[in-house]
């Protein structure tokens, strides 16, 4: 089985040919565009590991499917006995990537 370790918007997702993604969004990216994720933290092959200096020569190729906004979290703050109530909504936008190839060289 092969995987790999990738690092975007500040977050790690471990991913393999195939996945489908929820990422921060990526705002150079349009639907229908291939993009490559070359910040890999690790990759593996077959049980044998990969890391260090090796990774510079991995990527990995996706396909963006769609730009969206996440479901809604409700955030409410509330401070007792003053009656300060304040409720906001929050909506993430996400990129949604379809994993095509993991290039290693």
């Amino acid at each position: 089985m092969e995987f790999a370790v990738i690092k975007t918007g500040g977050k790690q997702y471990s991913v393999s040919v195939g996945d489908k993604l929820f990422v921060e969004k990526l705002p150079e990216a349009t639907a229908g565009e291939k993009i490559v994720l070359d910040d890999v933290l690790l990759y593996s092959k077959d049980g044998k590991l990969t890391l260090g200096e090796d990774l510079k020569k991995i990527k990995v190729e996706a396909s963006v499917l769609e730009q969206i906004r996440a479901r809604k979290i409700i955030v409410f703050k509330k401070e007792r006995r003053q009656n300060h109530r304040r409720k906001n909504g929050f909506r993430r936008h996400l990129t949604v990537l379809k994993i095509e190839n993991i290039v290693a060289a």
